[in-house]
């Protein structure tokens, strides 16, 4: 029943993450990679759609480019956030 249900901020996480950890050993490392994923998708508030591509059809330039900006601060705030427990051990 909800197998057709997504999170729309869960690809732009995604990418956003491959994008910013291209050409380091660390987007090899899965668990690294999901636990960004969770870190930044924490700090974003849902957006379930059906079908991405007719939302993304639905928003104007300036909420495409607001939706861009919060991930990829969310992004860089969960890999901040990782580096700092990671240099606290």
């Amino acid at each position: 029943m909800l197998s057709s249900i997504q999170n729309y901020h869960e690809r732009l996480v995604m990418e956003c993450i491959q994008d910013s950890l291209a050409g380091t050993d660390t987007l090899a490392d899965p668990d690294y990679v999901d636990d960004l994923a969770c870190i930044a998708l924490n700090t974003l508030p849902p957006r379930y759609v059906r079908h991405p591509v007719d939302f993304a059809s639905h928003l104007g330039d300036e909420e495409r480019r607001t939706i861009q900006a919060q991930v990829a601060e969310a992004v860089g705030q969960a890999i901040e956030t990782i580096a700092r427990r990671h240099a606290g051990r």
